[in-house]
């Protein structure tokens, strides 16, 4: 893994962002999943399933079609790009990786935890073909588990909020009840206690269980902000896909209040460009440089395979700088975050 100081690190995804191209928001209703194909020069073949949302969640769908876009302008191929519905079942999903890897395509990367059954299933399938998973382990001679320290980076946002926050109360909002997202909870709260004790924090989820709904619900994700809002909190961070979306919404609608976005640096997101003087930071979770990275090394013949963590010391996740809103606590989060990275601070996954 390379090496990179993470305060400084969401430069990477700012410069893989160049090459993004801006595309709508893709259909998360009853029907077939919705496609998208890009060309260009060259042998490779890259099939990509999005988690729902898609292309246009400004989160981490987003920031892995930032590494393919990269891949492809580096690279050359062609890509074929799918997207989840709420509506799929494990079949749903098994069917949309095989559709892939039978048309050719290699690697094959599918977007989000939900996928994990259905990769470990198809790459026993096709063993000629590389997989790529983003936020989960899977076993596999031929899947490459992209993993991210992303309780890390929310005790950076954590400690940020505490620092800003006017009130002393601080709120989050979870897209779906799961370990994944429970992860990022449980760092921003570690890092708010740990920086003012006397602060409170309070959480909520959008959706439980196999309900991936609320990854996808801006208009959930905006009540949800201004219930919260009107309670007296003036810092939010959502970890909820696109509903993180509403979230900012909201927020900016309450002067004074802060959001903090969540796996893109979202201040530089073009579609949020109108809410950008109320994003505090990000939490950034650079999902784009893994992708980039599986595609690399399958384009160089030397496949990754099993669990490839991201984390602060090597750039895999970081908080954003953009906007220039936490210059002036920039030091003390500098310091904080060396901790973290020579273990001076254990930062718990479980809230």
């Amino acid at each position: 893994m390379r090496r990179v100081t993470t305060l400084a690190a969401a430069g990477i995804a700012a410069a893989l962002a160049i090459t993004a191209t801006a595309c709508g928001a893709s259909s998360t209703q009853s029907g077939s999943s919705s496609t998208s194909s890009s060309s260009a020069s060259g042998g490779l073949k890259i099939g990509i399933a999005y988690d729902v949302g898609g292309r246009g969640d400004h989160s981490f769908n987003d920031s892995a079609g930032r590494g393919l876009d990269k891949a492809i302008k580096d690279f050359g191929g062609t890509a074929k790009e799918l997207t989840a519905l709420n509506t799929d079942t494990e079949s749903d999903r098994e069917q949309r990786l095989s559709d892939l890897a039978t048309a050719g395509y290699n690697p094959v990367v599918a977007v989000g935890f939900a996928y994990a059954n259905a990769v470990q299933a198809e790459a026993a399938k096709f063993p000629n073909t590389t997989f790529g998973i983003v936020d989960s382990v899977v076993p596999g001679k031929n899947v490459d588990s992209m993993t991210f320290a992303t309780p890390d980076s929310s005790y950076l946002a954590g400690v940020a909020a505490a620092l800003k926050s006017k009130t002393g109360h601080i709120g989050f909002i979870g897209g779906v009840d799961n370990e994944l997202i429970k992860g990022f909870q449980a760092g921003f709260q570690q890092g708010v206690k740990a920086t003012k004790p006397g602060d409170v924090v309070s959480a909520q989820y959008l959706s439980t269980g196999s309900d991936l709904s609320g990854f996808s619900s801006p208009d959930e994700g905006k009540a949800a902000a201004e219930g919260m809002l009107s309670r007296g909190i003036d810092v939010i961070y959502s970890a909820a896909g696109s509903s993180g979306t509403g979230s900012i919404e909201a927020v900016h609608d309450h002067p004074g209040a802060w959001a903090i976005g969540v796996d893109s640096d979202q201040y530089q997101e073009p579609g949020l460009a109108q809410y950008k003087s109320s994003i505090l930071t990000s939490a950034v979770k650079n999902v784009d440089v893994s992708v980039y990275d599986l595609i690399k090394s399958v384009k160089n013949g030397k496949p990754l395979t099993g669990n490839n963590t991201y984390g602060l010391a090597d750039g895999g996740v970081s908080l954003a700088t953009s906007g220039g809103f936490i210059n002036d606590i920039e030091p003390q989060l500098q310091a904080v975050e060396q901790k973290i990275i020579n273990g001076q601070i254990k930062v718990s996954s479980q809230p």
